[in-house]
């Protein structure tokens, strides 16, 4: 092959699209019964939009976006996350006069220049959910919500969110400046990366995941005992309403996540799975990002969630969607006559709404057989010099063995009765899909 897929860019194959119908159906259940609505932004966005939103001192404008001058002289990035773009769309569109909050959703790829690891990889798909307009410590809730809903529906085990504040503007300083004191007498125990973040950026030197310096993050200031009373007011009513939904948390005074934008509220949802990494989504709230962006200061919050990554713990778990459903029907024929028969016949059970497979070339009947064995039809409509000259057709149900003649009038109408039958049945007694989901 002289050609090969970009490192971190996947195919993605016939086998695991069971996997991506049954999450993006959950997704678009969950969030419509949220109240949730669909936007789709551009994968292309003006650099300067994430430069200013995620944060100039950020790993991911420092190092991960994929940026470039486009042919008209503009500097253009493919987007690293869905926030800041979102926050554009509602400015732009004019989304702030609507009723609050503005609560919105999305599903595509997204796109960072990082080490593949498991789960993600350099374009990677993600679901994001994002709530605008409203400071109630009820709404991180609600948010929060849809992403374990997301995930007890898909059959996750021993799901537990991760939480913890990251202040606001008032408390924190006061709160970094204890930080950046600490470290300074640990300066030679820390990593590269570490030393550069003291100064630019100190709450990310709790982020860090490079062994060397989990002794000196385990010991540092934890931001919990250093919050203004506005924000000890919303974690503690945020831990409220947790207590109240029943959904297991852990205070992670580690936890910041790696956007600039972040205030207050940061979480994660952990779930069995991927090993050691065991983080499903992450995301927090935003109080701040849209008066940096040029508008009026309005309060969001939101997360986003790889589907490669849910996908992967799945499978991890031994979760398993039923399979897509296949054409039921399969035409096999045998001469050029009967073939032009059973090309009408195929169109004219498609009009009806069943799925139809015609046989292509020439095959021998044990390879037409075959054929549609593999393709999961259930019956089998054979067409050959018999039929067409008693206009009939023969009707084999591969799973209960029968054969029969059926008028070439009456074999539509006999399909669909029998293919709407079964789906009535299936609907009755559905699969289930497979896992724990406690």
């Amino acid at each position: 092959m002289p050609y090969k897929s970009i490192t971190g860019m996947r195919d993605v194959l016939p086998d695991e699209q069971p996997y991506w119908r049954f999450i993006e159906k959950k997704i678009n259940e969950i969030t419509s019964l949220y109240g949730y609505v669909r936007v789709d932004p551009p994968i292309l966005e003006e650099t300067g939009l994430f430069i200013r939103g995620v944060g100039d001192t950020t790993d991911i404008v420092e190092k991960e976006m994929y940026s470039f001058v486009d042919k008209g002289e503009n500097k253009v990035t493919l987007r690293p996350e869905f926030t800041a773009g979102f926050m554009r769309l509602y400015l732009q569109n004019g989304m702030h006069k609507l009723p609050k909050p503005v609560k919105l959703f999305s599903i595509g790829p997204i796109f960072r220049y990082e080490k593949p690891q498991a789960g993600r990889f350099r374009q990677h798909t993600q679901f994001n959910v994002e709530a605008i307009g409203e400071q109630d410590p009820a709404l991180d809730l609600e948010v929060m919500s849809i992403a374990w809903q997301l995930y007890a529906e898909l059959g996750f085990k021993n799901l537990k969110f991760q939480l913890n504040s990251t202040g606001c503007p008032q408390c924190r300083p006061g709160y970094m400046q204890k930080l950046r004191d600490y470290y300074a007498g640990h300066i030679h125990e820390i990593c590269d990366d570490c030393k550069r973040r003291l100064d630019r950026n100190a709450l990310r030197l709790l982020d860090c995941k490079k062994d060397q310096c989990q002794p000196v993050i385990a010991k540092a200031p934890v931001i919990s005992d250093h919050l203004c009373d506005e924000c000890r007011d919303h974690f503690g009513k945020l831990k409220s309403y947790l207590e109240v939904a029943g959904r297991a948390y852990e205070v992670n005074h580690k936890l910041v996540r790696g956007l600039d934008y972040y205030t207050k509220t940061v979480f994660e949802v952990w779930a069995q799975g991927i090993g050691a990494q065991s983080a499903m989504c992450g995301g927090g709230r935003y109080d701040g990002l849209i008066e940096q962006l040029g508008g009026e200061p309005t309060p969001g919050i939101g997360f986003g969630s790889g589907i490669e990554r849910i996908i992967m713990s799945m499978k991890e778990q031994g979760i398993e969607p039923e399979p897509l459903p296949t054409p039921p029907v399969y035409l096999a024929h045998f001469g050029e006559a009967a073939k032009t028969a059973a090309v009408k016949l195929t169109f004219e059970l498609r009009e009806k709404g069943v799925g139809a497979i015609l046989s292509f070339g020439s095959k021998s009947m044990k390879a037409m057989m075959r054929d549609a064995n593999r393709r999961g039809a259930r019956y089998v409509i054979l067409i050959g010099d018999d039929e067409l000259a008693e206009n009939t057709v023969t009707i084999k149900d591969l799973q209960g063995g029968e054969q029969k003649r059926h008028a070439a009038a009456e074999a539509v109408d006999y399909l669909v009765e029998q293919v709407i039958a079964r789906s009535e049945a299936t609907k009755r007694s559905p699969g289930k899909v497979t896992g724990d989901a406690s």
